[in-house]
C-alpha cells in the first residue's frame, strides 16, 4: 500500500473521530512507520504520544484494578463473613496499598457483601488438635498443588439448605475437589479431602482451614 493511496481517503479521514485515529495508528504501528501515520491522518506526533501515555497507564490502572478484583473475591471465597474493613486489611497485608473506600466501590460493582453468619451451639463439638497456621496470611503459592484452602458455605436452593464444602488451590484459583451434602459434619469434609487426593498427588501440599469442629 502507498503513502498516495492512502492519502485519497481524505484530509484527516473525513469525519472519523479523533480517537479512533489514535487507535488505528497504534494498531498499525507495527506494520508502517508512525510517522507516515500520523501523516496520512493528519494528526500531530505530540497529541498522539500524549494519548498514548495516557492510554498505557488507563490499561494498567485496569489491569490492576482487575487483578485486585480477582483477590477480593478470593478473600470473599475464603472468608465470607468478611467485610469492608476486614477485606481492606487483607488486601494490605498482601501487599495491595488501597483504602477502604476503593474496596467499597469495587465491592459494590461486584455486588459483593459479607454473610452473616448465625451463631449455633456445637454442643461440645471443638477440634481435638490444633495445628499451627502455617500460611501465616501468605495466600500466595509459586506452582500448583502448593497451598490449598478449604471452607464450608450455605447454598439455598429453593426452599431447601445444603453445605458446600470445597477445596482451592491458591496458585490459580482452581477448584480441585467439591462435595454437597445436606449435612455439615466430618464425613462432608472427609469426603471432600478423598476426592482431592484421588485427582492430585497431596504429598508436601498445606490444606489451610479454619480448624472449624469437624
Amino acid at each position: 500500500m502507498s503513502k498516495k493511496a492512502v492519502s485519497k481517503s481524505g484530509k484527516g479521514g473525513g469525519n472519523i473521530p479523533r480517537r479512533i485515529k489514535y487507535e488505528l495508528v497504534d494498531e498499525l504501528r507495527g506494520t508502517y512507520p508512525v510517522s507516515w501515520l500520523l501523516e496520512i491522518a493528519y494528526i500531530k506526533p505530540a497529541s498522539y504520544y500524549k494519548w498514548r501515555k495516557t492510554n498505557v497507564k488507563r490499561e494498567e490502572k485496569a489491569k490492576d484494578e482487575q487483578d485486585i478484583r480477582e483477590h477480593i473475591l478470593r478473600i470473599h471465597f475464603m472468608y465470607p463473613e468478611f467485610g469492608r474493613p476486614r477485606i481492606t486489611d487483607e488486601l494490605n497485608e498482601n501487599g495491595y496499598l488501597i483504602n477502604h473506600k476503593k474496596v467499597y466501590r469495587l465491592m459494590t460493582e461486584m455486588d459483593i457483601q459479607s454473610v452473616i453468619r448465625k451463631k449455633r451451639k456445637w454442643h461440645g463439638h471443638s477440634p481435638s488438635i490444633i495445628f499451627p497456621n502455617r500460611l501465616k496470611r501468605n495466600f500466595r503459592a509459586a506452582g500448583p498443588n502448593q497451598k490449598m484452602v478449604t471452607d464450608i458455605t450455605y447454598v439455598s436452593v429453593g426452599e431447601e439448605c445444603y453445605y458446600l464444602s470445597v477445596i482451592q488451590d491458591l496458585f490459580n484459583n482452581e477448584i480441585v475437589s467439591w462435595e454437597l451434602s445436606k449435612r455439615n459434619d466430618l464425613e462432608l469434609v472427609l469426603n471432600t479431602v478423598e476426592k482431592w487426593t484421588k485427582k492430585k498427588d497431596a504429598a508436601g501440599a498445606v490444606l489451610h482451614s479454619d480448624q472449624g469442629f469437624q
